[in-house]
C-alpha cells in the first residue's frame, strides 16, 4: 500500500470507522463468459487487513488531489496485477454517509481478463459469477451495497448482445 495523504480512519456518528480521510473508492469489474453469463472480479482480502478473510472489490482511500475514479483505478492497480485496459464505465454507485463516502465504479471489460493479487492486501483475485457472489463471505459494507450494485449492473447491461437484460443479476 502506498502512503497517501488520504490514508487514515474516519469515525462515523454510529461509532463505526471507515478508511479514507477524503472518502474511498473501488472498481467493480464486470464481464461475460462465452455463454453470456455475468461475472464480477472480486478480491479475497488478506487476513491482516481490516475485515480480512472477506470478499469485496479492490479499492481504498482517496487522496486529496484525485477524483474518486482516479482513486479507484489507482487502488485497483496497487492491489491487482494484470492488464486493466479498454474498460467501459457503466456507472457509479455512491454510498454517502454524510461525513464519509464510498464510490463504487462499475466497469465492463470485453472479456474475462486474467488477474492475480498485486500486493499483500489480496489473498486471491477471482472472477465470480454474479449469481454466486452473494454466497461468499462478503465484506459487510459490500454485502449491504450488493443488491444495489446488482441492480445497477442489470440496468447498465440490459439489452446488450450476448448479455440478456437480467444476466448481470442472474
Amino acid at each position: 500500500m502506498l502512503d497517501g495523504d488520504g490514508n487514515g480512519w474516519v469515525s462515523l456518528p454510529d461509532g463505526s470507522r471507515r478508511w479514507g480521510i477524503y472518502g474511498a473508492a473501488g472498481l467493480l469489474l464486470y464481464a461475460t463468459d462465452m455463454a453470456g453469463n455475468g461475472h464480477v472480479l472480486l478480491q479475497h482480502r488478506a487476513g491482516w487487513t481490516h475485515m480480512g478473510g472477506t470478499w469485496g472489490i479492490p479499492g481504498g482511500a482517496r487522496n486529496r488531489d484525485e477524483t474518486p475514479l482516479e482513486a479507484a483505478v489507482r487502488e485497483f492497480r496497487e492491489e491487482v496485477d494484470g492488464e486493466l485496459a479498454e474498460y467501459t464505465l457503466l456507472g457509479v454507485h455512491e454510498q454517502d454517509l454524510n461525513v464519509w463516502r464510498y464510490d463504487t465504479f462499475l466497469a465492463r471489460l470485453p472479456e474475462l481478463t486474467p488477474f492475480r493479487p498485486g500486493n499483500s492486501e489480496s489473498r486471491e483475485v477471482r472472477w465470480v459469477p454474479v449469481r454466486s457472489a452473494e454466497s461468499l463471505p462478503l465484506l459487510p459494507a459490500f454485502r449491504t451495497a450488493w443488491p444495489y450494485l446488482c441492480a445497477d449492473l442489470a440496468a447498465a447491461t440490459a439489452g446488450r448482445t450476448g448479455d440478456p437484460g437480467a444476466s448481470a443479476a442472474d
